[in-house]
Parts: C-alpha cells; sequence; structure tokens
C-alpha cells in the first residue's frame, strides 16, 4: 500500500553530480525506513543508502561513502540521493525502496515496495 516515484537519473560524465529524487505516498507512517538499491547489467541488486525515517540515521554502502548523501524531506514523504564525483562503475539503474521498521536496511529482501527504477549512466 506504498507507491514510490522516481526522477533524476540521466546521462553525465565522470566526476560529475546527479540528484535522484523518490516521493512515497499511501501508508507512509510509524516506524519505517527509505533507502536506494542500484542494479548494473548482468548483475544483482545492491545496496546504496538508507535513511530511517523518524530518527534521521543514514547509512551508506562502503562504495559511495564520501561520495554519496541520502537526505529527506520530511513534508512530502521524499528521500533525495546527491551523487557527487561519479564513477563508470556507478552506472546501473537506480532503485528506491521502502520498508517498516529500521533494521537490516540494506537487506534488498526486507523491502517489499520499490520504485521504477531510473537509469543513472556515467560516462568516462
Amino acid at each position: 500500500q506504498v507507491q514510490l516515484v522516481e526522477s533524476g537519473g540521466g546521462l553525465v560524465q565522470a566526476g560529475g553530480s546527479l540528484r535522484l529524487s523518490c516521493a512515497a505516498s499511501g501508508h507512509t507512517f510509524g516506524t519505517y525506513a527509505m533507502a536506494w538499491f542500484r542494479q548494473a547489467l548482468g548483475k544483482e541488486r545492491e545496496f546504496v543508502a538508507a535513511i530511517t525515517w523518524s530518527g534521521g540515521g543514514t547509512y551508506y554502502a562502503d562504495s559511495v561513502k564520501g561520495r554519496f548523501t541520502i537526505s529527506r524531506d520530511h513534508a512530502k514523504s521524499t528521500v533525495y540521493l546527491q551523487m557527487n564525483s561519479l564513477k563508470p562503475e556507478d552506472t546501473a539503474v537506480y532503485y528506491c525502496a521502502f520498508k517498516y521498521g529500521s533494521l537490516w536496511v540494506d537487506r534488498p529482501n526486507e523491502y517489499p515496495y520499490w520504485g521504477q527504477g531510473t537509469q543513472v549512466t556515467v560516462s568516462s
């Protein structure tokens, strides 16, 4: 009963920046977390970043620490992913996800609700 709509993907050169957005609607109250995962062509989905809605705790994959920042807009129930210093290996389809609770936020199997995905392509 949660719908997620993503936007902000595109093509960027290495070293550039993009900001992804994900707006949530529906049953979005209580304790929950939102996250970003990505899936490169021919590879499994991997964790990128997560944020808990009540406390605002953030979590990052080691590969993006210092380059990506996850944030939220409480009034709009929207999560953002600011991506700086992009590398070609960041190229993937990026998915927004929603789960109730605040444990195991880096596990894709814990998330029952997903956005449609947005393509991020970083050229060298």
